[in-house]
């Protein structure tokens, strides 16, 4: 009988985290102050930063120590398994060997906790009362609400409205662990009225929510900012899965040819790529392959510039692959996905070769991931279904070729919480939706003339 998990011990977590800043062939070029167009420092991240978090930001050291506090939280669902999936390869008639790492097990059912869990703990320790964050499909929310519970802080959640509709349940879970969710954009800040004084009907975006969670916590001395994705320190935490995955496929024996994620913010293709990242840029033959929507193609579609990471242009200017702030992508279900842009040092890789992207629209997704649902058992999110998606593709390319090839991607989520996005697709009526090629065009047009780079 083959081995379907690879598990590892508790003892064998990993004990610090990975930066890749110090290996990367280009270094990644600073975020800007808006109005001095100077590279931001400290002093424009502390109000809505703990100086632990903003440290690790601005870090050039390779490992950076996981304290014990947080190994110790790590440890309720770390490590987690990585899986041969067996079935699926069976059922594609596949010469591959396909490994997906199943971060779903955690308490929040995503990868999100490993970055919520460290955040909440850094600014704890520093004295903040309160978090403020925003979240698109619920599972960046979720796990900063559960972070919250067991470290001792209170979490205020603004939730893009159209996942807030369509994923009430993912609300709920966040409520049943203390958080107070508010659908954005709302009334309780000055970005979520401006949005709604020019479109009523807004269905939100991250960017929106971003906006409102910054104002939020920019306005309350005992309050701080909390993001999901996107920044350095943020895909620093993730990269626990892949020294995990490391750490497993030494076990088998086996390498990826490709490793495999969907790409919103960037923070769980960070967390199993960046180690293997590390392995390319010293000459190893291995592709990193990002996976995003084709309704907001950031990475294949946008233009790499500096850019704000919200729509109501509180944060410093960031270099990044974006399709425009104003951007509002089409709702689609990865509601997890629908950002304009994406973290800086994954575009920089990008820029650089390092990384490969592709882009699927959500029919061909939601086909994939019931086939990954049909034979492994389970059901993926909408986000990380990109990512299945793209791992059958590579898996059938090695049929039609006749090669083995060693396919690992991550399963960043369950979707048990998006069962009306199954709901659709089963019956027919989920659209794809067309690349919205004149909206991305405007929103870029109007970006160059805002800030003058």
């Amino acid at each position: 009988m083959s081995q379907r998990k690879i598990l590892l011990k508790e003892s064998e977590i990993p004990r610090f985290w990975y930066n890749i800043i110090p290996d990367m062939p280009t270094p990644p070029e600073p975020p800007l102050n808006p109005q001095t167009k100077q590279p931001a420092g400290p002093d424009d991240l502390a109000p809505i930063f703990p100086m632990g978090l903003i440290e690790q930001e601005v870090s050039t050291q390779r490992e950076i120590p996981i304290p014990e506090e947080i190994l110790d939280i790590y440890a309720l669902w770390r490590p987690t398994p990585l899986h041969r999936a067996l079935n699926l390869e069976k059922h594609l008639g596949t010469p591959a060997r396909i490994y997906y790492k199943n971060e779903s097990v955690s308490p929040a059912g995503s990868h999100k906790p490993n970055t919520a869990v460290a955040q909440a703990y850094y600014n704890k320790k520093e004295g903040v009362r309160r978090l403020t964050t925003e979240t698109g499909a619920g599972q960046w929310g979720s796990a900063l609400a559960m972070a919250g519970a067991l470290i001792g802080l209170e979490i205020t959640v603004y939730m893009v409205k159209v996942s807030y509709g369509q994923k009430p349940y993912r609300r709920v879970l966040m409520e049943t662990w203390g958080a107070s969710v508010i659908p954005s954009p709302s009334d309780k800040t000055n970005a979520g009225r401006q949005i709604l004084q020019q479109n009523p009907d807004s269905p939100g975006s991250l960017g929106i929510a971003i906006s409102e969670a910054i104002e939020d916590a920019a306005t309350h001395d005992d309050t701080k900012y909390s993001l999901g994705s996107v920044l350095n320190h943020v895909l620093l935490h993730q990269t626990i899965i892949g020294l995990e995955v490391k750490k497993q496929l030494e076990i088998t024996g086996d390498y990826p040819d490709v490793v495999i994620g969907c790409v919103g913010g960037g923070s769980n293709f960070a967390g199993i790529a960046f180690p293997f990242a590390r392995d390319k840029i010293n000459g190893r033959d291995v592709r990193l392959l990002a996976v995003e929507p084709a309704a907001c193609p950031t990475l294949t579609k946008g233009e790499y510039t500096y850019d704000f990471g919200d729509t109501g242009k509180l944060t410093p200017l960031l270099k990044m692959y974006t399709l425009g702030h104003d951007f509002v992508p089409p709702a689609i279900h990865a509601g997890g996905l629908r950002y304009h842009g994406d973290a800086p040092l994954l575009c920089r890789l990008y820029s650089d070769g390092i990384i490969e992207a592709t882009a699927y629209h959500q029919r061909e997704v939601f086909e994939a991931a019931v086939t990954f649902a049909r034979t492994e058992g389970i059901i993926p999110a909408p986000e990380t279904a990109h990512a299945v998606k793209a791992a059958i593709d590579e898996a059938l390319k090695a049929k039609e070729e006749g090669k083995e090839r060693v396919i690992l991607f991550n399963l960043s989520g369950h979707g048990h919480f998006d069962m009306a996005a199954y709901e659709s697709y089963l019956a027919g009526k989920l659209e794809d939706y067309a690349y919205p090629e004149e909206a991305i065009k405007q929103s870029l047009n109007k970006l160059k003339q805002e800030i003058g780079l």
